[in-house]
């Protein structure tokens, strides 16, 4: 930290005001009302860096987890990263995220995840891209299933609570879910003053293998149906899914909804008129090697060690040989070791996320290693396409 920055963990209620202020600037109001938006966070839960005693930028931390090989991993998501524009280029951004996440490994934070504006102030600091955050977008006129499998339950009080469970139980096989944060919960299904929000249970309301929260717009050319959040867990919540999408093709020419890059749920369409709307990439930074090794979940078939080599420029405990020996299911880190797979902090998010091969980052020039690591590697985080639902 440099002498010209005041870092604090501690902003106090006068600074409310202020700091509202900057992400109105820094955000053109995409956040909704800023001060709104600090009180949801929880004003001990943003991070302030100042000039000379004057607030000049913060950000939000958000504590939650995320599952990985269906194990959850602590993990704290980074929000409104924010700099007044006289200071941007000055090194108060570098700064605030540094001292953000020493304080992350001081507390035993594994993992953290961004969405970046610009990849290369994060890059910086260790973050790399983790996964991927798609829109979706389909005619509503090509689903074409008619079947209905299940009943649909309209949700009247809608309760973020109500959700939980089922929720979960698609997060735990889902690579890259989060365990949401209650912000993110209380943004989701709180409805702005320009749509009508509703949702359904799919399934009984003794059984339910799924819901759906979507939202109805008008647009030039049809409506558009916008899928908020949803959960299947049967094939039979799959078919009801398309189905009551379907029904609404009378009025809605779009559906809309976020999913993976890979959708196995487009497999029930009758032809391929799903396409990806947009895309892009989120960032994660391993915090704690030793601790996010050994607590994600691994193929439960294999039984190996890989000998890493890890750079850490931030972090000084990250530094160094470390073995990684997997069996059953689960991952233990000892000090030490040959070193045979050589990498920055920032390239093994990737690896860790399952993004990209050890051969794709390794042809991409992110690591280097002998036949036997990269093979341990390969095998080792083997997964699905990573994910998430949320934009935070």
């Amino acid at each position: 930290m440099t002498a010209r920055f005041e870092y604090s963990t501690l902003a106090h209620p006068q600074d409310i005001q202020q700091l509202g202020a900057i992400f109105d600037q820094c955000f053109v109001n995409t956040l909704g009302t800023e001060e709104v938006y600090i009180n949801q966070v929880g004003l001990e839960n943003f991070r302030i860096i100042r000039h000379s005693e004057q607030l000049i930028g913060g950000l939000a931390t958000l504590d939650m987890g995320q599952w990985w090989g269906g194990k959850r991993v602590p993990m704290t998501g980074i929000a409104a990263v924010g700099i007044v524009p006289e200071y941007r280029g000055s090194g108060a951004a570098i700064a605030l995220m540094q001292q953000t996440l020493k304080e992350l490994y001081a507390r035993g934070i594994p993992l953290s995840a961004l969405y970046p504006a610009v990849q290369g102030l994060y890059r910086k600091v260790g973050y790399e891209q983790g996964g991927s955050w798609c829109n979706w977008e389909v005619p509503t006129k090509s689903i074409q299933l008619r079947e209905q499998p299940l009943p649909l339950q309209p949700i009247v009080s809608i309760n973020h609570q109500v959700f939980h469970e089922l929720y979960q139980q698609q997060a735990r096989l889902t690579h890259g879910y989060l365990d949401r944060h209650p912000v993110i919960w209380e943004r989701l299904i709180q409805p702005d003053d320009k749509e009508t929000f509703y949702a359904y249970f799919i399934g009984t309301k003794e059984k339910p293998e799924g819901y759906i929260l979507f939202s109805q717009h008008p647009a030039e050319d049809g409506a558009i149906l916008r899928i908020k959040d949803w959960v299947i867990l049967t094939a039979a919540a799959a078919q009801t899914f398309w189905s009551f999408l379907a029904s609404h093709r009378s009025q809605v020419d779009q559906v809309q909804w976020k999913s993976s890059v890979s959708d196995s749920l487009t497999l029930l369409l009758p032809e391929q008129t799903a396409k990806l709307k947009y895309t892009m990439r989120w960032m994660l930074r391993i915090v704690d090697v030793v601790k996010a090794l050994e607590m994600r979940g691994y193929p439960p078939g294999i039984q190996t060690e890989l000998h890493l080599d890890i750079q850490d420029n931030l972090l000084d405990a990250n530094n160094g040989k470390f073995i990684l020996s997997i069996a059953n299911g689960h991952g233990e880190v000892t000090k030490g070791g040959k070193g045979e797979l050589q990498l920055d902090v920032r390239e093994l998010a990737p690896l860790y996320t399952s993004l990209f091969s050890p051969y794709h980052l390794q042809i991409a020039g992110k690591l280097h290693g002998t036949e036997t690591a990269i093979s341990a590697a390969t095998q080792i985080f083997a997964g699905s396409s990573p994910w998430v639902a949320d934009f935070f």
